[in-house]
């Protein structure tokens, strides 16, 4: 991935957290990585654990951003979702999964939110 691309994710990143902390949930982690996969953001609306996987594009021209969520990167997300629920002594919470599409626009951010995104699929 080239420094643009990396830099533009990064910056999607932040924002998403911007976004979901203005919207009233707590981020509780960024970046969590397990052997099985990552997890872009974990945060708690109400009791409720959300594993967020944020995709910052520029455009649409390659499909929506829940749409390159793959069968297999959900996978992913679960499994690692998993062992976030067992380190953090949460097993018995409630969770779900959503995506948060993030884009640049003039000097500011387009955040679309995809509330319980797994289950909408496949």
């Amino acid at each position: 991935m080239d420094s643009r691309r990396r830099l533009l994710g990064v910056a999607g990143e932040a924002e998403a957290a911007r976004w979901l902390r203005s919207a009233g949930f707590e981020v509780v982690a960024t970046g969590f990585r397990a052997r099985c996969g990552e997890i872009d953001i974990v945060a708690e609306d109400g009791r409720e654990v959300v594993f967020v996987e944020v995709k910052t594009r520029t455009s649409d021209a390659f499909g929506s951003p829940a749409e390159s969520v793959t069968r297999l990167k959900r996978l992913r997300i679960v499994r690692a979702a998993s062992v976030f629920l067992v380190q953090a002594g949460w097993t018995d919470r409630a969770c779900r999964f959503d995506v948060l599409s993030v884009a640049p626009i003039g000097s500011g951010w387009r955040v679309t939110h995809l509330k319980d995104a797994f289950r909408q699929g496949d």
